[in-house]
């Protein structure tokens, strides 16, 4: 949709310019924390299946994701800063360099890893990959097991596959099918209402 587009270009650009003094503030942490990059990069899966490499905070200990790419629990990898980061949501604000790039929306399916796109049922794959991956989304809201899970999990990739991500890809799917205007609007307050 057009207008979804300016309105996530608007949004993203305004962001940019109202959050730069917390950016700083963020990318001054990170580097006094823990040495490596502010930003952490990683290659995710955007619309149509075209990869793109997604904008976080870095709050991890650099080069962790050799140890794997699923955080489970108090991950000894999580840097002090990193830890408030991941619990405030603050480490997802880059993301908006990737709306306003146009890689991303500010509200849809949050971007995965290609490894877990790959086991996406292909139906549910085509349909949760024809709209723009997302900043924020209901199974961001509403799901908030899934650290529990991993964590008593034996085989916590095996869980993470089995158990959680089809319960993603239902919230997923429910937005792809009833997505508009209003209710990327509702996702947006209730996530800010949940960060505060």
């Amino acid at each position: 949709m057009l207008i979804k587009r300016i309105v996530d270009f608007l949004a993203a650009l305004a962001g940019l310019l109202l959050l730069w003094p917390v950016f700083l503030a963020v990318a001054c942490s990170i580097k006094l924390d823990s040495p490596g990059p502010v930003f952490f990069r990683q290659e995710r899966v955007g619309r149509y299946g075209v990869p793109f490499r997604i904008f976080k905070f870095r709050t991890m200990r650099n080069d962790s994701e050799r140890k794997g790419q699923i955080t489970i629990g108090a991950d000894s990898r999580v840097t002090r800063s990193g830890e408030w980061l991941r619990r405030y949501k603050m480490d997802e604000l880059p993301q908006l360099i990737n709306v306003l790039t146009g890689e991303m929306s500010l509200v849809g399916p949050r971007p995965e890893v290609p490894r877990y796109v790959a086991k996406y049922p292909a139906d549910v794959r085509e349909l949760v990959l024809s709209v723009p991956p997302g900043i924020t989304e209901w199974a961001s809201i509403l799901y908030k097991e899934e650290n529990v899970v991993l964590g008593k999990a034996a085989d916590p990739e095996r869980a993470y596959v089995e158990e959680i991500l089809p319960i993603k890809l239902d919230y997923y799917l429910r937005y792809v099918k009833t997505r508009s205007l209003a209710e990327d609007m509702r996702i947006i307050l209730r996530t800010i209402a949940a960060i505060l």
